[in-house]
C-alpha cells in the first residue's frame, strides 16, 4: 500500500502579513505540498477583519479568525462583545482572537488589555467558538482572568505560541486548556520549553507556525510560512519519542475538534 501522507494543520497564522501576503498563492501551494491540510489565518486588529476573512474566502483550506490582539487593545477603545459576535458569524470565521495579555512590550494600557480580553471571553462563550490567548510575561494575571471568567460560565480556549513557564501550562491545563508550540521549540535556547512540550497530554496538544514570525531551525531568520509547521511538528514528534505522521493526525484532530467550524 503507498504511504498516506499524514493530516497536518497550522493553528495559527497570519496570512495578511507582509512576507506572505504578496505571495499568498504560492504561501498556500508549498503549505500543501508540506502535507498542510488547513491553516488557521488569525487576525489582530479590526481593520484587518474583512482581509483575512477574504483570504478564508479564497481558499477552502484556510479559515479566518476575529479579535483585537493585546498590543492594539488601546487603539480599540470600543470593541465590544456584541462587534465580535457580530463578525463571528460568518461561516468561515472559526474562532475569537488573538486577544490575551502583554506585558513583555505594554505596548497598550494594562487595564484595556484586561478589558479587551474580557470581551473576547465573553464572545467565546456567546459563539461557542474557542478563544485564541496570547500570553507574554503575564503568567498570573492570564491565569487569574481565565479561572474567573471560566466562573461565570464554560468557554475553550488555546494558550497560543507558547513559550511560559511549566506553572503556566499546569494551570492552564487544569482550566481545560489547549496548549499550541511554535517553531521556537526548536531553538537550542527552549531547552525549558521542550521539557513543557514533553508533558502536555496527548489530546490537548496543537501545533503552529505564527508566520511571518518565528521560523523554526534550520529556517530560523527567514520568512516562516505555514508549510514550516511539518517541521516544528517533526521535532516535537521526536522530543516526545511518538510516531511523526501519527502526532500529525493527533494535532490535527485536536485543532478540528477545538475550531469545530473548520471540520463543519
Amino acid at each position: 500500500m503507498p504511504h498516506m501522507r499524514a493530516m497536518l494543520v497550522d493553528s495559527h497564522c497570519h496570512l495578511n502579513y507582509p512576507g506572505l501576503v504578496e505571495n499568498e498563492a504560492a504561501v498556500i501551494a508549498r503549505a500543501r505540498e508540506a502535507g498542510v491540510t488547513a491553516m488557521v489565518s488569525i487576525s489582530t486588529r479590526e481593520a484587518e477583519w474583512a482581509d483575512v476573512i477574504a483570504g478564508a474566502e479564497r481558499h477552502p483550506d484556510v479559515f479566518a479568525t476575529v479579535g483585537i490582539h493585546p498590543h492594539e487593545a488601546d487603539q480599540h477603545p470600543d470593541m465590544d462583545t456584541a462587534r465580535l459576535v457580530a463578525a463571528a458569524a460568518h461561516p468561515r470565521v472559526v474562532g475569537i482572537g488573538e486577544t490575551g495579555l502583554d506585558y513583555y512590550y505594554d505596548r497598550s494600557d494594562r487595564n484595556r488589555q484586561k478589558a479587551s480580553f474580557r470581551a473576547h471571553i465573553a464572545a467565546a462563550r456567546e459563539t461557542g467558538l474557542p478563544l485564541v490567548v496570547h500570553s507574554r510575561d503575564a503568567e498570573a494575571d492570564t491565569i487569574a482572568i481565565l479561572e474567573e471568567e471560566l466562573g461565570q460560565g464554560s468557554f475553550a480556549f488555546l494558550l497560543h505560541c507558547f513559550t511560559g513557564t511549566k506553572w503556566l501550562a499546569d494551570q492552564a491545563l487544569r482550566l481545560g486548556a489547549s496548549i499550541s508550540l511554535s517553531g521556537i521549540v526548536t531553538f537550542r535556547s527552549a531547552g525549558a520549553l521542550q521539557e513543557v512540550a514533553r508533558g502536555i497530554p496527548a489530546n490537548r496538544l496543537l501545533v503552529e507556525t505564527d508566520a511571518p514570525f518565528l521560523a523554526p531551525v534550520p529556517f530560523r531568520g527567514r520568512v516562516c510560512e505555514p508549510a514550516h509547521v511539518a517541521t516544528t511538528a517533526r521535532f516535537i514528534a521526536g522530543i516526545r519519542g511518538e510516531d511523526p505522521d501519527e502526532f500529525m493526525e493527533m494535532t490535527a484532530r485536536n485543532t478540528l475538534d477545538l475550531f469545530w467550524k473548520m471540520a463543519a
